[in-house]
C-alpha cells in the first residue's frame, strides 16, 4: 500500500510522456509542452490548445526527422523531459523562455547539442554578444556535429551583422498594419496581391472563421482565408472571410491567385500538422469551387509543401518542401502551369545559392525587378527566419547571392511572407516581433521603402591612347518609349553624373568629333535599394585609312551580292546606325589581272551594289558614297592582326603588280591578288544630321 502512490504517478508520467511525444511527433508543440510539463511535475491537468502558426521549421538536420532524440542515445528521463520542454518552447517560438531552458539543459551531457540550441535562442531576444560567446563555445566542445558546426559559423556571421549599424535602414518605415482590418485574433499572416495592388489576400485566426462544430472548434485557432478591398480614401475596407467551401474547418492559410482565376493555398488540420499541403481552388465572379489537393509533383506523400506563390504570366508556381532531392529543410521549388492552372512536369529544386541546409519559405517574385523574396533561417539571419531578396541574372541564367534585408525590415524573431508593390514603394510583410500571450502570434506589418535613387555616372576615354575625352556627348534613349530621348556632356575631366528614374531601361550612346561612338545600355528594373552605376565609354578614333569589310563575296565577273555578303553589310548598317553623324564612302578594288577600264567600271558596279542595299535597309543616300578603284590602289601586307608590315625603312609593303609577281610561289601569288579584290569604307564627312532631312 505504501508503495502505490509512487506507482500511480510512475504510471502517470509515462501516460503524460506517451501524449507529450505523440503530440511532438505532430508537430503540434504547444500541447507537447503540456504534457511534458505535466510529466514533470505531474501536477498540469491535461489541456488541448493549438495555436495557428503555419509553419515550423527545423533547426538541424538529424538521422531521426521525428523527434530530437536519437533513438541510440540513452538519457536520464528527467533530461529528456527538460530537453523537449526546451525544444517546445523553440518551436512555439517563445524564445524567451527557450533560453532560461535551454540555459539549464544546455550543462546536460546528455544533450550536446543544446549549446547550440541556447545560442540560436539568445539570438531571438538579442543578446547578440552572449550568442556569439554560446556559438564558440560550442565550436570549441568536442561534441559538435558537423551540421551544427556550420550553422554556428553562419549564425556568429548573423550576430555581427544586427550589430553592424551600417545594416539598419535608417529610411524604411515599419509599422503594424490596421489592427481593425487584419491584425485580429491569434494569428494574422502572408499578405498577398489579389487580382492587383488595391486587393489583399490574407490569413488570419479571429472569430468569425468557419468551423463545423462550435463545441469543438474554436475560430480564433484555425487559419482562414481573408480579402480586404482599399478605400476610396486609401485606407482598407473590413476584412471578408472568403467562406466556404474555400475555407473549411481546417487550416487554410498563405493563398495566392493566378490571372486565371485560380487560387493556390496551404492547407492543414491539427490531428497531424506534419501533413500540410497545397490545394487548388477554382473561382468566378468571387464564387470558388471545391477545392482539390495538388497531385505529387507539388505534394509529395509524407512531405510538407507550402506557401504557394504562382508568377504574374500564371506559368510558374513557387512553393516550399522539404521533400527529398533539395539542400536541406524547407526548400523553394518551381513548377510549370499549363493554361488552365494545372501543374505539368516535375518539381524542379532552385539550389544553391537560393537554398541552404536549413529552411527557406515564403517566396515572392517581383516581377519588375526580376527579383526573389524569400525568408531563410540559413543564410546570415540575424534571429529566426530573416527575409531575403536575390536578383536574377538574366546575362548568366543564374541567380546572384542572397541579400538580407537588414533591419527594421527583419528583427531578431522571425519575419517572412513579404510583398512589394510594383515600384517597391510600400509592401507587407508577417512577423513575430511583437511581445503575444502565449509567445508566437504573427502579426502583418505594413512597409515603407526607403527612397530608391538611382545614379549613373563615369568617364569617357579614347580607347586607344587611355587619355580622357572631355566634351563628350552622351544621348539617352529609353528603349520602352516613356520618355523622349535628351543628351548631356562629360565635363573638362570626362565625367558625368545622370540620376536615373525606377523601372527603366536605357540605350546610351557616346559621340566626340573625330571618333566612331561607342554605346551601352542600363537596366534600372532590376534596381531594389540605393545605387550608384558606373558606366565608361571607350571611343576608337576615325582612321584615316580605309576599313576593309571582310567577307564581302561577289557572283563570277558580276556586281550581284552573295547571301554572305549582306551578312557583313548587315553589320555596317548597325554600325552607320550607331554612328548616324558619319558620312561613308563605299569603295570597291580588283586585283590587276584585267584592263584598267573593265575593272574600274566592275568597282563602281560592285561598290554600288553595296550602297544599294544599305540605302534598301534605311540608310540615307546621302550619307553614302560610292567609289569603284578598280586596281589603282592595291592593298597593303598586313600580319595577322592586321597591322602593316613594314620593310626595312619603316614602310608600308603595297601588293602591286611587280611584288606578287616578285613571289616564288603560285599560292602566294595568288593570296595577293586575292587581298587587292576587296570591298572598304572610310568616313568623308561628320556633323551628319539625320533630323535635317
Amino acid at each position: 500500500m505504501l508503495c502505490s502512490p509512487f506507482l500511480a504517478v510512475s504510471q502517470s508520467r509515462k501516460v503524460w510522456l506517451f501524449h507529450a511525444d505523440n503530440y511532438f511527433k505532430k508537430a503540434d508543440y504547444h500541447n507537447a509542452l503540456i504534457n511534458y510539463q505535466s510529466a514533470l511535475s505531474d501536477t498540469l491537468g491535461l489541456q488541448s490548445m493549438v495555436i495557428p502558426y503555419e509553419a515550423t521549421v527545423t533547426k538541424q538536420k538529424l538521422k531521426n526527422k521525428d523527434t530530437e532524440l536519437d533513438s541510440t542515445r540513452k538519457v536520464p528521463i528527467k533530461d529528456y523531459i527538460n530537453h523537449q520542454i526546451a525544444t517546445c518552447y523553440m518551436r512555439t517560438f517563445d524564445y524567451k523562455e527557450a533560453v532560461s531552458h535551454f540555459e539549464k539543459t544546455s550543462t546536460y551531457a546528455s544533450y550536446p547539442e543544446d549549446v547550440f540550441h541556447y545560442g540560436s535562442a539568445q539570438m531571438n531576444v538579442e543578446q547578440y554578444e552572449d550568442a556569439i560567446k554560446t556559438f564558440e563555445r560550442y565550436i570549441r566542445s568536442e561534441n559538435y556535429s558537423d551540421s551544427l558546426l556550420r550553422t554556428a559559423q553562419l549564425n556568429i556571421t548573423g550576430c555581427y551583422y544586427a550589430t553592424d549599424k551600417n545594416n539598419e535602414k535608417t529610411k524604411v518605415v515599419v509599422k503594424m498594419a490596421d489592427t481593425n482590418v487584419f491584425n485580429k485574433g491569434t494569428a494574422a499572416f502572408a499578405a498577398m496581391y489579389f487580382g492587383d495592388e488595391n486587393r489583399l489576400l490574407f490569413t488570419s485566426a479571429r472569430d468569425g472563421g468557419v468551423i463545423f462544430d462550435p463545441v469543438l472548434q474554436d475560430p480564433n485557432y484555425l487559419c482562414d482565408l481573408y480579402i480586404t478591398e482599399m478605400n476610396s480614401d486609401s485606407t482598407w475596407g473590413a476584412a471578408k472571410n472568403l467562406g466556404r467551401p474555400l475555407n473549411s474547418a481546417q487550416h487554410d492559410a498563405s493563398g495566392c491567385v493566378s490571372n486565371k482565376d485560380v487560387v493556390y493555398f496551404t492547407r492543414w488540420n491539427d490531428e497531424d500538422r506534419t501533413e500540410q499541403h497545397i490545394y487548388l481552388a477554382r473561382m468566378v465572379n468571387m464564387k470558388f469551387y471545391d477545392a482539390f489537393k495538388l497531385p505529387e509533383p507539388v505534394n509529395m506523400p509524407g512531405y510538407r509543401s507550402i506557401n504557394p506563390f504562382v508568377s504574374m504570366s500564371g506559368k510558374t508556381l513557387y512553393f516550399s518542401s522539404n521533400r527529398p532531392g533539395g539542400e536541406g529543410g524547407m526548400d523553394l521549388w518551381k513548377v510549370s502551369l499549363d493554361e488552365t492552372g494545372n501543374i505539368t512536369g516535375d518539381a524542379i529544386n532552385l539550389g544553391r545559392p537560393i537554398n541552404s541546409e536549413l529552411d527557406e519559405v515564403s517566396p515572392f517574385f517581383h516581377q519588375t525587378s526580376l527579383t526573389l523574396f524569400f525568408s531563410s533561417n540559413g543564410h546570415n539571419s540575424i534571429g529566426g527566419l530573416d527575409i531575403f531578396k536575390c536578383s536574377y541574372d538574366r546575362k548568366n541564367r543564374g541567380w546572384n547571392n542572397p541579400v538580407n534585408m537588414g533591419m527594421p525590415i527583419n528583427s531578431s524573431k522571425d519575419d517572412a511572407y513579404i510583398i512589394w508593390d510594383n515600384l517597391m514603394n510600400k509592401g507587407y510583410f508577417s512577423s513575430d516581433r511583437a511581445e503575444c500571450d502565449h509567445g508566437h502570434c504573427y502579426d502583418i506589418y505594413e512597409v515603407t521603402n526607403e527612397p530608391i535613387t538611382i545614379a549613373l555616372e563615369g568617364y569617357s576615354y579614347d580607347d586607344e591612347t587611355g587619355e580622357i575625352l572631355p566634351n563628350t556627348q552622351l544621348t539617352f534613349k529609353d528603349i520602352d518609349f516613356k520618355f523622349e530621348s535628351f543628351d548631356i556632356q562629360t565635363d573638362q575631366n570626362g565625367y558625368y553624373h545622370k540620376v536615373l528614374d525606377k523601372n527603366q531601361e536605357i540605350f546610351l550612346k557616346a559621340q566626340a568629333p573625330s571618333y566612331f561612338a561607342d554605346a551601352a545600355s542600363v537596366n534600372t528594373k532590376t534596381i531594389t535599394e540605393t545605387t550608384t552605376l558606373l558606366q565608361d565609354f571607350y571611343l576608337k578614333p576615325i582612321p584615316t585609312d580605309e576599313i576593309e569589310l571582310d567577307g564581302i563575296e561577289y557572283d563570277f565577273n558580276s556586281a550581284k551580292l552573295r547571301p554572305s555578303s549582306e551578312e557583313i553589310l548587315d553589320e555596317l548598317y548597325d554600325f552607320l546606325m550607331l554612328n548616324n553623324n558619319l558620312v561613308v564612302e563605299i569603295n570597291s578594288h580588283t586585283d590587276c589581272r584585267g584592263t584598267d577600264s573593265y575593272n574600274k567600271k566592275l568597282a563602281d558596279r560592285r561598290a554600288q551594289s553595296c550602297v544599294d542595299y544599305l540605302i534598301g535597309k534605311g540608310i540615307p543616300k546621302s550619307r553614302l558614297v560610292a567609289k569603284g578603284y578598280g586596281e589603282s590602289e592595291p592593298n597593303y601586307l598586313k600580319d595577322n592582326s592586321k597591322r602593316p608590315v613594314l620593310d626595312a625603312d619603316n614602310k608600308r609593303i603595297y601588293l602591286t603588280e611587280e611584288y606578287i609577281n616578285s613571289q616564288e610561289e603560285e599560292v602566294t601569288r595568288e593570296e595577293y591578288h586575292q587581298r587587292n579584290r576587296r570591298t572598304s569604307f572610310k568616313v568623308v564627312g561628320e556633323g551628319f544630321d539625320m533630323d535635317s532631312l
